[in-house]
């Protein structure tokens, strides 16, 4: 990590994770898919399950990526028995956080609903759909979590092995569930949460057995300061996905003044576009244990060439992907739902958003080398910007002036905002480091 050259060991860590980020966006697309073909107030509530099973990656990323953090660093050093610890409290925290968000939600889930943004017929289908993935949070958060953890050994293939197996098998056993066995938007949820299941079954095994350090609950045992660096350490994730499931929902209520319809256009686009940011989110995570290892062991000049060799290889990506995403976005859209009036949004907000993408990989790697480097104060509010502190109000302001349309271009202009004010945090950033 420390010794070989940068470029090539930055590619070599991020293909299984931008491979894992992808399965991970098949989940989403699968269901969205399928569910489409039942209905408009289906591929609706896939909206509103979106930001509940946002809150649970957003609780899998700060543990996975608090501990994470820490323990490369650690790891650099050759602090292996801190390492080692600091992986069984971040595993065990996901997985005690699953639980609370299991018994929280099945108790409050209708009201839940509605208060995300639902319309009195989406209502309905999103708690049949929620309910099984509600059971399997503690496996949801605790996949992440693990996938996160040993990325940051240098292990993303292991994680990759665990997540594209349960998404293999969410493929088969979704249309089963829903079109054979008659279970509609109850199918699709038991699948994923089939799924979910068996993908923390391989993560656990995988990093019991093959990890750099290996998993092991005997050494959990609570320590405050191990806590409070976990808790530095996650808290630009926790902050980056939290603020997504806020976006989400103000998305949602933004929305919902226009029908179902405008509901279920919108959760189409989010979930294309994860799928876009996914990939540069995985080439981040490559770039992660590469900057914690050198960072740790004091060889900056090797943070700064991974850095901006990651910079470039991801707007270049994002240009690419945006002219695809521009001429393929009416059949795209259609793929997951026929009705006219969701074609129309969708391909209105699709078109929007690719004129702007293409900053999110500059706005991507600052923040994530700033969390792994420990810069806690700045990371969590570069997290912050693009989705919570932008993109909430402006979704909930424009549509009063420009109706739908401000639905459409919210994310747009809050991906511009968040990269002019990350331009000042990174040109400082980058002087310390020389």
């Amino acid at each position: 990590m420390t010794g070989q050259p940068v470029k090539p060991l930055i590619l070599r860590l991020c293909l299984p994770a931008v491979i894992s980020n992808l399965v991970t966006t098949a989940y989403n697309l699968t269901d969205t898919f399928f569910i489409g073909q039942l209905g408009t107030a289906q591929s609706g509530a896939i909206g509103i399950a979106f930001s509940i099973m946002t809150v649970m990656q957003a609780l899998g990323f700060f543990f996975g990526n608090g501990a994470g953090n820490s323990m490369s660093r650690e790891l650099g050093k050759q602090n292996n028995e801190r390492a080692s610890r600091l992986l069984d409290v971040g595993f065990a925290g996901a997985v005690i956080s699953g639980l609370t968000i299991a018994a929280i939600g099945l108790l409050t889930l209708r009201p839940l609903v509605v208060m995300l943004g639902s319309t009195p017929t989406i209502a309905p289908y999103a708690v049949q759909y929620l309910t099984p993935l509600l059971v399997a949070a503690p496996c949801v958060c605790g996949s992440f979590a693990l996938n996160g953890l040993l990325r940051y050994q240098g292990q993303s293939a292991f994680g990759m092995i665990g997540l594209v197996s349960g998404a293999l098998l969410n493929f088969l056993l979704a249309p089963l569930l829903i079109f054979v066995a008659g279970l509609g938007i109850f199918g699709a949820g038991l699948a994923t949460a089939i799924c979910q299941t068996v993908s923390f079954a391989i993560l656990t095994t995988m990093s019991a057995r093959f990890g750099v350090m290996k998993l092991s609950l005997r050494n959990c045992r609570p320590d405050v300061l191990l806590m409070r660096e976990v808790a530095g350490g996650g808290l630009p994730s926790l902050i980056r996905q939290g603020a997504g499931s806020i976006s989400v929902t103000c998305v949602n209520i933004a929305a919902n003044p226009f029908g179902d319809a405008a509901i279920a256009g919108m959760a189409i686009v989010m979930r294309i576009m994860l799928g876009a940011n996914s990939v540069i989110v995985g080439l981040g995570q490559g770039f992660q244990p590469v900057c914690g290892y050198n960072y740790g062991a004091g060889l900056y000049a090797r943070v700064k060439e991974g850095y901006w060799f990651c910079v470039r290889l991801a707007t270049g990506v994002l240009v690419a992907l945006a002219a695809l995403l521009w001429m393929s976005a009416p059949h795209l859209v259609e793929i997951f739902r026929s009705d006219p009036a969701v074609v129309a949004v969708g391909v209105a907000a699709l078109h929007i958003q690719c004129c702007t993408v293409v900053f999110n990989g500059f706005n991507m790697m600052g923040n994530m080398m700033t969390q792994t480097m420990g810069r806690t104060g700045i990371a969590s509010f570069l997290a912050l910007c693009r989705q919570g502190l932008f993109l909430a109000p402006i979704v909930l302001v424009l549509p009063l002036a420009f109706g739908v349309l401000g639905v459409e271009m919210a994310q747009s202009v809050s991906d511009v905002l968040t990269f002019a004010v990350t331009i000042p945090f990174m040109r400082r950033i980058l002087r310390e480091l020389s």
